[in-house]
């Protein structure tokens, strides 16, 4: 089954070329195409998606309220936000509605297919400046209260160079290609760090590393 997605943003423009680069993938199906969120209850009852694409500055409501709308009536539904601001206002408001991904638009062509994927396959897709602004302010939040680093996860080597790299803001690919494995084998070692450290989100994943010092 087709994997269905939802677009809002009010920019004509960016929301007929974000739908012609997701239909370029068989496995995606546009189901919805909104310039704004005002109705975006109803929109979302009435397409049926799987993951949102959410741009933040929307008129009349924004994106970030509008996420907060959805999560409450449809917690199953991915959001991920798309938009030209990486400010930590933003970044932050938007992971505290419950945002599973947040990427800068002029990523979007050549991160949102994979950022997608990783969406759906569990992860908590960031372009890399936007994840190295969470690292920091999980480490600023938890410098005073970090335990000695003794648990012991058993990640083997592999593993921990696969969670550095996501540590530091390296997509899926990006550590592939650092690593010299597949995008497959990537996926695999990061399922299995989330199952070891018991996270469910990027977020979880970076707060967690960060305070018990894992790597």
């Amino acid at each position: 089954m087709p994997l269905r997605i939802a677009i809002f943003d009010d920019n004509n423009n960016i929301r007929d070329s974000i739908g012609l680069l997701l239909r370029t993938e068989k496995e995606f199906e546009v189901v919805g195409s909104f310039p704004h969120v005002l109705d975006c209850v109803a929109d979302i009852k009435a397409c049926r998606p799987d993951i949102v694409l959410m741009d933040i500055e929307m008129p009349g409501m924004t994106g970030i309220e509008a996420v907060r709308t959805l999560k409450k009536e449809y917690p199953e539904v991915l959001i991920m936000m798309q938009t030209v601001f990486e400010d930590d206002d933003r970044v932050f408001d938007s992971i505290c509605a419950g945002a599973s991904g947040y990427i800068l638009k002029n990523f979007l062509n050549t991160r949102l297919i994979d950022s997608i994927k990783e969406l759906q396959f569990g992860g908590s897709p960031m372009s890399p400046s936007i994840a190295r602004k969470v690292m920091m302010k999980m480490q600023q939040v938890t410098e005073q209260m970090r335990p000695a680093g003794n648990t012991n996860y058993q990640l083997t080597p592999r593993e921990k160079e696969v969670l550095a790299c996501v540590v530091n803001g390296l997509s899926y690919k990006m550590v592939a290609d650092a690593l010299h494995i597949s995008y497959e084998t990537v996926r695999s070692h990061i399922k299995k760090i989330y199952e070891k450290l018991h996270v469910a989100s990027l977020t979880e994943l970076v707060h967690k590393t960060m305070k018990e010092r894992i790597v």
